[in-house]
């Protein structure tokens, strides 16, 4: 069994900032992809980040320069740093994981149960 777990939520004030963990725990044996999505009251799931498992990242347009995704492989953990947030950041942030299980050969998403992030004016 396979769960990833988000942890750093909260509320913050605009400009302030908070960071976002995501720990992937389990029969695994590699760990992929991994991202960040977040989804607004009436809004669809977008893609915030996502890092490779060499360290490659990229960005949504509307999170660039204050958001920073990194990931520890040792820990198949992924992090969010989130800096000079604003209101319109306010969201349930998911973390997401593309990895093989132990014993598996087929890439499998995993996403974790999220956790809300509001930020006040």
């Amino acid at each position: 069994q396979v769960q990833l777990v988000e942890s750093g939520g909260g509320l913050v004030q605009a400009g302030g900032s908070l960071r976002l963990s995501c720990a992937a725990s389990g029969s695994i044996f590699s760990v992929n992809r991994m991202a960040w999505y977040r989804q607004a009251p009436g809004k669809q799931r977008e893609l915030v980040a996502v890092i490779t498992s060499g360290g490659t990242t990229n960005y949504a347009d509307s999170v660039k320069g204050r958001f920073t995704i990194s990931r520890d492989n040792a820990k198949n953990t992924v992090y969010l740093q989130m800096n000079s947030l604003k209101p319109e950041d306010t969201a349930v942030y998911y973390c997401n994981a593309d990895l093989l299980k132990a014993y598996d050969v087929v890439l499998q998403r995993y996403w974790g149960q999220g956790t809300q992030v509001t930020v006040s004016s």
